[in-house]
């Protein structure tokens, strides 16, 4: 009897541990089971690995002097760790393999100058941008006959020939002269070879700042103002709380208070 009584309460105790082990039907799993989020992760481990080149003036590069990683996405990048509460740990990578390190969980966040396109919205999560730039035309200072880009025509352009902005060049009607780079162009711009260069508005305004030359000037923006943003694994959850704390630094004028040391311009916007 002893021995049928218990078999009999066993079995009923077994359908009770059973109906709330969530089968077909049963309650769902605590949330104490669930995996934890990224950002809630960074928070937990007190770090935020960041990709970036690091061979990428003024953006992502190492000081001269210091050696040290500097530059102004990595000025960003630490500011954002910082109002997460956390610390910035950079992995410098080539940019050919940057997005196959986000993918391959490397690191959690790109901070390396990242256009934002259709397609690779389609891939991966983006910030809001902070940083906006433009091709811009530059000439000498005393040079006032560059106001529309109709202005270009018949003048002669000193471009690397494989450029984008060579084609913006060509295809107002200027003459190209090849050079090698920027620093070659302004030579060539300074000394009257050539009337103009165009180039990215920031490299531009990085030149301007860190040289102080007066003897030319940006003379026109044109071309479509391109966005660049932070970017991150898709469904990562870590955009949404990466976007209020940009919009944080935005509105106490630290992302401009940055972009002023690297640029002496507000570019953020």
């Amino acid at each position: 009897m002893r021995t049928k009584l218990s078999l009999v309460v066993l079995a009923v105790l077994s359908a009770a541990l059973l109906g709330g082990c969530g089968g077909s039907g049963g309650a769902t799993a605590s949330p104490a089971a669930r995996p934890e989020s990224l950002p809630s992760q960074i928070k937990a481990q007190g770090v935020l690995k960041v990709g970036t080149e690091g061979t990428y003036t003024p953006f992502s590069f190492h000081d001269p002097k210091t050696h040290e990683l500097t530059g102004y996405d990595v000025d960003v990048a630490r500011a954002v760790a910082s109002r997460l509460g956390v610390k910035a740990q950079f992995f410098e990578t080539p940019f050919d393999a940057i997005f196959a390190g986000l993918e391959a969980e490397r690191y959690d966040m790109i901070a390396n100058q990242i256009s934002i396109t259709p397609e690779r919205l389609g891939k991966y999560d983006f910030s809001t941008p902070y940083t906006v730039s433009s091709g811009v035309v530059v000439t000498r200072s005393d040079v006032n006959s560059v106001k529309s880009l109709a202005d270009i025509k018949g003048k002669t352009s000193a471009q690397s020939v494989t450029s984008n902005f060579a084609q913006i060049a060509k295809a107002a009607g200027a003459k190209l002269e090849p050079v090698e780079g920027f620093t070659q162009a302004i030579t060539l711009v300074k000394q009257k070879r050539v009337d103009m260069t165009i180039n990215d508005k920031l490299a531009v305004l990085y030149y301007l700042k860190t040289t102080g030359d007066k003897g030319v000037k940006i003379a026109l923006e044109i071309g479509e103002r391109t966005q660049q943003a932070l970017v991150f694994r898709k469904g990562s959850g870590l955009a949404a709380e990466v976007d209020k704390i940009l919009a944080s630094l935005r509105a106490d004028g630290t992302l401009t208070k940055i972009s002023m040391t690297w640029f002496g311009a507000d570019v953020t916007h």
